[in-house]
């Protein structure tokens, strides 16, 4: 918790050399540790040309919240967009733990099944 501030200056930074006219906006639960990083187009931009260029901008904010030891995901979870994402950050035993998981909780795959491998 002591190093949000850090995180969000260097993450924010790494955003304007990746995109610049890019906007931010972080929010969330802050006392806990868990924020919601977004990156917006910059005002009168193409959105679906920078939509085309999401999963590079992920990988620049989620490469920063790695050198942090975080996690790209919070109390929700992963989601549809992040389950390929997070087998960069992971260890191949944390992806098999996680995968043994949802195998005991969900082994017909009924809930969410497009979700976490």
């Amino acid at each position: 918790i002591s190093r949000i501030a850090d995180f969000i200056d260097e993450a924010t930074a790494a955003v304007e050399r990746f995109h610049p006219g890019a906007r931010v906006s972080v929010f969330g639960h802050v006392g806990d540790g868990n924020l919601h990083y977004d990156i917006l187009p910059g005002v009168g931009e193409d959105i679906p040309a920078f939509i085309g260029r999401w999963k590079e901008g992920s990988q620049v904010v989620h490469d920063v919240v790695g050198g942090y030891d975080g996690s790209i995901s919070a109390e929700h979870g992963l989601g549809r967009l992040k389950t390929e994402e997070v087998k960069r950050y992971k260890s191949p035993l944390e992806i098999e733990t996680m995968a043994a998981i949802r195998r005991a909780l969900d082994p017909k795959r009924i809930m969410n099944p497009a979700v976490l491998f």
